[in-house]
Protein backbone atom coordinates (compact mmCIF):
# COMPACT_ATOMS: atom_id res chain seq x y z
CA UNK A 1 0.00 0.00 0.00
CA UNK A 2 1.00 3.62 -1.06
CA UNK A 3 0.44 6.72 0.68
CA UNK A 4 -1.81 9.15 -1.17
CA UNK A 5 -0.49 12.36 -2.38
CA UNK A 6 -3.75 14.14 -2.87
CA UNK A 7 -4.42 17.37 -0.82
CA UNK A 8 -5.88 17.71 2.05
CA UNK A 9 -9.81 18.19 1.33
CA UNK A 10 -9.81 21.35 4.62
CA UNK A 11 -7.18 23.07 2.64
CA UNK A 12 -7.83 25.63 0.13
CA UNK A 13 -7.04 24.70 -3.34
CA UNK A 14 -4.25 26.04 -5.03
CA UNK A 15 -4.00 27.22 -8.91
CA UNK A 16 -2.06 25.80 -11.20
CA UNK A 17 -0.10 27.95 -13.95
CA UNK A 18 2.21 26.99 -16.63
CA UNK A 19 5.98 27.91 -15.53
CA UNK A 20 7.39 30.04 -17.89
CA UNK A 21 11.56 30.03 -18.02
CA UNK A 22 12.44 33.55 -16.84
CA UNK A 23 12.90 34.58 -12.83
CA UNK A 24 11.63 38.29 -13.65
CA UNK A 25 8.57 40.03 -13.41
CA UNK A 26 7.72 42.48 -15.85
CA UNK A 27 8.99 45.80 -15.56
CA UNK A 28 6.78 49.35 -15.03
CA UNK A 29 7.04 52.68 -16.64
CA UNK A 30 9.57 51.34 -19.10
CA UNK A 31 12.29 50.73 -16.12
CA UNK A 32 10.88 50.14 -12.54
CA UNK A 33 11.33 46.79 -11.48
CA UNK A 34 9.91 46.26 -8.20
CA UNK A 35 10.54 43.97 -5.64
CA UNK A 36 8.09 42.52 -2.53
CA UNK A 37 9.29 41.76 1.01
CA UNK A 38 7.92 39.39 2.85
CA UNK A 39 7.26 37.90 6.52
CA UNK A 40 5.57 34.64 7.22
CA UNK A 41 4.82 33.42 10.84
CA UNK A 42 3.85 30.79 12.69
CA UNK A 43 0.28 30.13 14.49
CA UNK A 44 -0.27 31.63 18.02
CA UNK A 45 0.23 29.36 20.95
CA UNK A 46 -0.83 31.44 23.79
CA UNK A 47 -1.31 35.12 25.09
CA UNK A 48 2.40 36.86 25.30
CA UNK A 49 3.18 39.79 27.11
CA UNK A 50 5.55 42.92 26.23
CA UNK A 51 8.98 40.99 26.36
CA UNK A 52 7.57 37.97 24.88
CA UNK A 53 6.97 35.73 27.39
CA UNK A 54 3.15 33.46 28.05
CA UNK A 55 0.86 35.39 30.30
CA UNK A 56 -0.19 32.34 31.26
CA UNK A 57 2.59 28.80 30.90
CA UNK A 58 0.21 26.06 32.06
CA UNK A 59 -2.51 27.11 28.96
CA UNK A 60 0.55 28.00 26.34
CA UNK A 61 0.67 25.24 23.91
CA UNK A 62 4.51 24.52 24.14
CA UNK A 63 3.96 20.85 22.46
CA UNK A 64 2.56 22.44 19.33
CA UNK A 65 5.45 25.24 18.99
CA UNK A 66 8.24 22.88 19.14
CA UNK A 67 6.27 20.47 16.78
CA UNK A 68 6.18 23.19 14.49
CA UNK A 69 9.04 24.82 15.27
CA UNK A 70 11.17 21.23 14.01
CA UNK A 71 9.51 20.90 10.42
CA UNK A 72 9.64 24.78 9.34
CA UNK A 73 11.89 24.84 6.93
CA UNK A 74 10.22 21.82 5.24
CA UNK A 75 7.26 24.13 5.23
CA UNK A 76 9.07 27.09 3.95
CA UNK A 77 10.17 25.04 0.97
CA UNK A 78 6.76 23.88 0.10
CA UNK A 79 5.50 27.92 -0.26
CA UNK A 80 8.17 28.25 -2.51
CA UNK A 81 7.54 25.24 -4.50
CA UNK A 82 3.21 26.48 -4.39
CA UNK A 83 4.56 29.98 -5.45
CA UNK A 84 6.30 29.06 -8.34
CA UNK A 85 3.41 26.70 -9.65
CA UNK A 86 1.20 29.69 -8.74
CA UNK A 87 2.55 32.58 -9.98
CA UNK A 88 3.78 31.19 -13.70
CA UNK A 89 7.32 32.06 -13.47
CA UNK A 90 10.78 30.82 -11.46
CA UNK A 91 10.50 33.10 -8.31
CA UNK A 92 13.64 33.73 -7.02
CA UNK A 93 14.23 34.96 -3.65
CA UNK A 94 16.59 36.05 -0.76
CA UNK A 95 15.40 34.81 2.89
CA UNK A 96 16.45 34.57 6.39
CA UNK A 97 14.75 31.92 9.22
CA UNK A 98 14.69 33.62 12.15
CA UNK A 99 12.76 33.16 15.79
CA UNK A 100 11.22 36.14 17.22
CA UNK A 101 11.12 37.34 20.54
CA UNK A 102 8.16 34.57 21.86
CA UNK A 103 10.82 31.90 20.30
CA UNK A 104 8.76 30.51 17.01
CA UNK A 105 10.66 30.64 13.65
CA UNK A 106 9.23 33.31 11.17
CA UNK A 107 10.74 33.94 7.55
CA UNK A 108 11.87 37.28 5.98
CA UNK A 109 12.47 36.82 2.49
CA UNK A 110 13.20 39.13 -0.55
CA UNK A 111 11.68 38.02 -3.50
CA UNK A 112 12.75 39.05 -7.50
CA UNK A 113 9.50 41.31 -8.75
CA UNK A 114 5.96 41.40 -7.62
CA UNK A 115 3.20 39.39 -6.75
CA UNK A 116 -0.33 40.64 -5.24
CA UNK A 117 -1.19 40.44 -2.22
CA UNK A 118 -4.26 38.95 -2.15
CA UNK A 119 -2.40 35.54 -4.16
CA UNK A 120 0.48 35.81 -1.81
CA UNK A 121 -1.95 35.37 1.17
CA UNK A 122 -4.32 33.05 -0.49
CA UNK A 123 -0.52 30.75 -1.35
CA UNK A 124 -0.12 30.96 2.21
CA UNK A 125 -3.10 30.05 3.97
CA UNK A 126 -3.24 26.94 1.14
CA UNK A 127 0.22 25.94 2.13
CA UNK A 128 0.98 22.95 4.64
CA UNK A 129 3.37 20.29 5.54
CA UNK A 130 2.50 17.05 6.85
CA UNK A 131 4.92 15.38 9.20
CA UNK A 132 4.26 11.38 8.36
CA UNK A 133 5.41 9.76 11.30
CA UNK A 134 4.46 7.70 13.95
CA UNK A 135 2.78 9.00 17.01
CA UNK A 136 4.96 10.82 20.02
CA UNK A 137 2.17 12.17 22.07
CA UNK A 138 3.22 10.17 25.56
CA UNK A 139 6.44 8.94 26.61
CA UNK A 140 6.88 5.13 27.38
CA UNK A 141 10.84 5.12 28.67
CA UNK A 142 11.75 7.76 31.14
CA UNK A 143 14.40 7.88 33.67
CA UNK A 144 16.70 4.79 33.98
CA UNK A 145 14.16 2.89 32.19
CA UNK A 146 15.44 3.16 28.44
CA UNK A 147 15.48 0.79 25.91
CA UNK A 148 18.66 -1.55 25.03
CA UNK A 149 20.36 -2.46 22.48
CA UNK A 150 20.43 -6.17 21.78
CA UNK A 151 23.29 -7.38 19.57
CA UNK A 152 20.99 -10.92 18.52
CA UNK A 153 18.64 -8.88 17.10
CA UNK A 154 20.80 -6.11 15.85
CA UNK A 155 18.35 -3.22 17.34
CA UNK A 156 16.43 -1.97 20.42
CA UNK A 157 14.40 -4.01 22.93
CA UNK A 158 12.12 -3.43 25.75
CA UNK A 159 14.12 -3.08 29.30
CA UNK A 160 12.10 -5.67 30.55
CA UNK A 161 10.28 -8.06 27.96
CA UNK A 162 13.47 -8.21 26.10
CA UNK A 163 10.85 -7.67 23.12
CA UNK A 164 12.65 -5.45 19.56
CA UNK A 165 11.21 -2.50 19.65
CA UNK A 166 9.08 -1.43 16.29
CA UNK A 167 11.50 -0.38 13.73
CA UNK A 168 10.92 2.93 11.59
CA UNK A 169 9.95 1.00 8.34
CA UNK A 170 7.23 -0.99 10.77
CA UNK A 171 5.72 2.30 12.70
CA UNK A 172 5.22 4.50 9.41
CA UNK A 173 3.68 0.85 7.43
CA UNK A 174 0.89 3.16 5.46
CA UNK A 175 -1.37 0.13 6.48
CA UNK A 176 -0.58 1.19 10.42
CA UNK A 177 0.23 4.63 9.78
CA UNK A 178 -3.23 6.68 8.26
CA UNK A 179 -2.69 10.02 9.78
CA UNK A 180 -0.10 12.60 9.69
CA UNK A 181 1.15 13.04 13.10
CA UNK A 182 1.24 16.37 13.09
CA UNK A 183 -0.04 19.51 10.29
CA UNK A 184 2.10 22.18 10.63
CA UNK A 185 0.76 25.43 8.95
CA UNK A 186 1.69 29.64 8.70
CA UNK A 187 -0.02 31.96 11.33
CA UNK A 188 -2.44 34.54 9.86
CA UNK A 189 -0.06 37.15 9.94
CA UNK A 190 1.30 38.03 6.34
CA UNK A 191 3.51 40.98 6.10
CA UNK A 192 3.87 42.12 2.10
CA UNK A 193 5.76 45.22 1.27
CA UNK A 194 6.55 46.25 -2.12
CA UNK A 195 10.44 47.85 -2.03
CA UNK A 196 12.79 49.46 -5.22
CA UNK A 197 16.47 48.24 -5.41
CA UNK A 198 18.83 51.18 -3.60
CA UNK A 199 15.75 53.44 -1.87
CA UNK A 200 15.98 54.15 1.63
CA UNK A 201 13.07 51.67 2.48
CA UNK A 202 14.83 48.90 0.67
CA UNK A 203 17.79 49.55 3.37
CA UNK A 204 15.64 49.59 6.21
CA UNK A 205 14.01 45.81 5.14
CA UNK A 206 17.49 44.53 4.35
CA UNK A 207 17.97 45.05 8.17
CA UNK A 208 15.27 42.43 8.40
CA UNK A 209 17.43 40.17 7.17
CA UNK A 210 19.95 40.11 9.66
CA UNK A 211 18.81 39.61 13.41
CA UNK A 212 20.35 37.94 16.18
CA UNK A 213 18.92 34.45 17.69
CA UNK A 214 20.31 35.51 21.06
CA UNK A 215 17.50 37.43 22.84
CA UNK A 216 14.89 35.33 21.83
CA UNK A 217 17.11 32.26 23.33
CA UNK A 218 17.21 33.77 26.46
CA UNK A 219 20.76 34.64 26.03
CA UNK A 220 20.39 38.56 26.39
CA UNK A 221 21.59 39.84 30.13
CA UNK A 222 18.54 41.83 29.52
CA UNK A 223 15.98 39.05 29.76
CA UNK A 224 13.66 39.12 32.24
CA UNK A 225 13.14 36.04 34.38
CA UNK A 226 9.52 35.53 32.92
CA UNK A 227 11.29 35.23 29.21
CA UNK A 228 13.83 33.11 30.81
CA UNK A 229 11.24 30.16 31.77
CA UNK A 230 9.36 30.69 28.57
CA UNK A 231 12.30 29.82 27.53
CA UNK A 232 12.87 27.15 29.63
CA UNK A 233 9.50 25.29 28.76
CA UNK A 234 9.97 25.69 25.51
CA UNK A 235 13.62 23.87 25.53
CA UNK A 236 12.16 21.39 27.01
CA UNK A 237 9.54 20.40 24.77
CA UNK A 238 12.49 20.42 22.19
CA UNK A 239 14.14 18.31 24.03
CA UNK A 240 11.85 15.32 23.99
CA UNK A 241 10.32 16.23 20.33
CA UNK A 242 12.07 14.39 17.72
CA UNK A 243 13.68 16.38 15.15
CA UNK A 244 14.23 13.76 12.39
CA UNK A 245 13.55 9.74 11.42
CA UNK A 246 16.92 9.63 12.40
CA UNK A 247 16.54 10.90 16.14
CA UNK A 248 17.22 9.44 19.14
CA UNK A 249 14.85 10.55 21.06
CA UNK A 250 12.19 8.15 19.04
CA UNK A 251 13.60 5.09 21.83
CA UNK A 252 11.77 7.29 24.37
CA UNK A 253 8.62 6.18 22.43
CA UNK A 254 9.25 2.73 21.70
CA UNK A 255 10.14 3.05 18.59
CA UNK A 256 13.84 2.53 16.41
CA UNK A 257 14.80 5.46 14.46
CA UNK A 258 15.96 4.73 11.02
CA UNK A 259 18.95 3.44 10.55
CA UNK A 260 19.44 2.67 14.55
CA UNK A 261 22.61 1.55 15.74
CA UNK A 262 24.53 0.68 18.91
CA UNK A 263 26.47 4.33 19.77
CA UNK A 264 22.83 5.68 20.04
CA UNK A 265 21.84 6.52 23.58
CA UNK A 266 18.34 6.48 24.34
CA UNK A 267 17.13 10.49 24.57
CA UNK A 268 19.75 11.99 23.47
CA UNK A 269 20.08 13.50 20.01
CA UNK A 270 23.25 16.13 19.05
CA UNK A 271 20.82 17.90 16.54
CA UNK A 272 20.62 21.34 16.38
CA UNK A 273 17.08 21.64 16.84
CA UNK A 274 17.43 20.38 20.11
CA UNK A 275 20.49 23.15 21.76
CA UNK A 276 18.82 25.57 23.59
CA UNK A 277 20.51 28.46 21.35
CA UNK A 278 18.63 27.15 18.05
CA UNK A 279 15.32 27.07 19.52
CA UNK A 280 14.19 24.35 16.94
CA UNK A 281 15.76 25.58 14.19
CA UNK A 282 17.92 23.03 12.52
CA UNK A 283 18.03 23.70 9.16
CA UNK A 284 19.92 26.68 7.46
CA UNK A 285 19.31 30.09 8.56
CA UNK A 286 19.89 32.03 5.19
CA UNK A 287 18.24 30.58 2.08
CA UNK A 288 18.84 31.89 -1.47
CA UNK A 289 17.46 30.17 -4.54
CA UNK A 290 19.53 29.20 -7.21
CA UNK A 291 19.25 31.30 -9.74
CA UNK A 292 18.91 34.50 -7.33
CA UNK A 293 21.93 35.96 -8.62
CA UNK A 294 21.99 34.17 -12.13
CA UNK A 295 25.55 33.17 -11.48
CA UNK A 296 27.38 29.91 -10.94
CA UNK A 297 29.70 29.06 -7.74
CA UNK A 298 32.63 29.30 -10.11
CA UNK A 299 31.70 32.95 -11.17
CA UNK A 300 30.95 33.95 -7.46
CA UNK A 301 34.90 32.52 -6.94
CA UNK A 302 36.16 34.53 -9.47
CA UNK A 303 34.46 37.63 -8.25
CA UNK A 304 35.95 36.97 -4.54
CA UNK A 305 39.25 36.59 -6.13
CA UNK A 306 39.23 39.68 -7.99
CA UNK A 307 37.89 41.92 -5.08
CA UNK A 308 40.97 40.63 -3.11
CA UNK A 309 43.47 41.59 -5.54
CA UNK A 310 41.92 45.04 -6.08
CA UNK A 311 42.41 45.23 -2.44
CA UNK A 312 45.48 44.32 -2.43
CA UNK A 313 46.36 46.73 -5.51
CA UNK A 314 44.37 49.69 -2.97
CA UNK A 315 46.76 49.34 -0.39
CA UNK A 316 49.59 48.96 -2.44
CA UNK A 317 50.76 44.98 -1.06
CA UNK A 318 52.38 42.98 -3.43
CA UNK A 319 50.85 39.11 -2.56
CA UNK A 320 53.34 36.75 -0.88
CA UNK A 321 52.16 34.01 -3.36
CA UNK A 322 52.23 34.28 -7.13
CA UNK A 323 48.99 34.90 -9.14
CA UNK A 324 48.79 32.71 -12.11
CA UNK A 325 45.02 32.70 -13.96
CA UNK A 326 45.95 30.18 -16.57
CA UNK A 327 45.52 29.19 -18.91
CA UNK A 328 45.45 25.45 -17.57
CA UNK A 329 44.98 22.29 -18.86
CA UNK A 330 43.43 20.06 -16.54
CA UNK A 331 43.83 16.22 -16.53
CA UNK A 332 42.92 13.01 -14.17
CA UNK A 333 45.60 11.58 -11.94
CA UNK A 334 45.54 7.93 -11.85
CA UNK A 335 46.90 5.31 -9.84
CA UNK A 336 51.02 5.44 -10.04
CA UNK A 337 51.69 8.85 -11.43
CA UNK A 338 55.00 9.73 -10.78
CA UNK A 339 54.38 13.52 -10.72
CA UNK A 340 51.47 13.60 -8.35
CA UNK A 341 52.73 14.23 -4.97
CA UNK A 342 50.93 12.59 -1.87
CA UNK A 343 47.79 13.46 -0.42
CA UNK A 344 49.45 14.44 3.03
CA UNK A 345 51.90 16.64 1.18
CA UNK A 346 48.85 17.92 -1.18
CA UNK A 347 46.54 18.86 1.92
CA UNK A 348 49.45 20.82 3.58
CA UNK A 349 50.12 22.51 0.88
CA UNK A 350 46.81 23.67 0.35
CA UNK A 351 46.55 24.44 4.00
CA UNK A 352 49.55 26.45 3.71
CA UNK A 353 48.19 28.64 0.47
CA UNK A 354 45.12 29.61 2.73
CA UNK A 355 47.37 30.87 4.75
CA UNK A 356 49.27 33.28 3.43
CA UNK A 357 46.10 34.45 1.33
CA UNK A 358 44.58 35.06 4.45
CA UNK A 359 47.55 36.56 5.49
CA UNK A 360 47.76 39.13 2.74
CA UNK A 361 44.29 40.20 2.84
CA UNK A 362 44.32 40.88 6.58
CA UNK A 363 47.48 43.02 5.72
CA UNK A 364 45.33 44.93 3.16
CA UNK A 365 41.90 45.16 6.00
CA UNK A 366 44.52 46.83 8.30
CA UNK A 367 45.85 49.64 5.95
CA UNK A 368 42.27 50.07 4.97
CA UNK A 369 41.62 51.28 8.40
CA UNK A 370 39.47 47.87 8.52
CA UNK A 371 39.98 45.12 11.48
CA UNK A 372 40.73 42.00 9.91
CA UNK A 373 38.93 39.04 11.26
CA UNK A 374 35.96 41.40 11.77
CA UNK A 375 32.18 39.22 12.10
CA UNK A 376 30.28 40.38 9.43
CA UNK A 377 27.44 37.39 9.79
CA UNK A 378 24.02 37.76 8.21
CA UNK A 379 22.92 36.33 11.15
CA UNK A 380 24.17 37.24 13.92
CA UNK A 381 24.25 41.08 13.84
CA UNK A 382 21.44 43.31 15.19
CA UNK A 383 18.93 44.11 12.80
CA UNK A 384 18.75 47.94 11.68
Amino acid sequence: MTRSTRRRQDAPNLPRRRVENRTLRQVYGGRYRPSTFLMLTLDSYGRVDADSAALDPDAYDYRRAARDAIPFPRLVDRFWQNTRRCVGWDVQYFGTVEPQKRGAPHLHAAIRGTIPRTELRALVAATYHQVWWPPHDELRYTGDRLPRWDDQVKGFVDPDTREPLPTWEQATDPDVLPEPAHTVTFGAQVHVKGILGGTEEAGRRIGYLTKSIGQAAGLDDTTSARKREHVRRLTAELAVTPCSPRCAIWLLYGIQPKGARLSMTSGRCKGKAHRPEHLGIAGRRVLVSRKWSNKSLTDHRAERAEFVRQLLARAGIQPAHAVDDGPFEWERTRPGDTDVPPRPVLLLHAIHQRQRWRADYDAALLTAGEPPHQNRSATESEAA
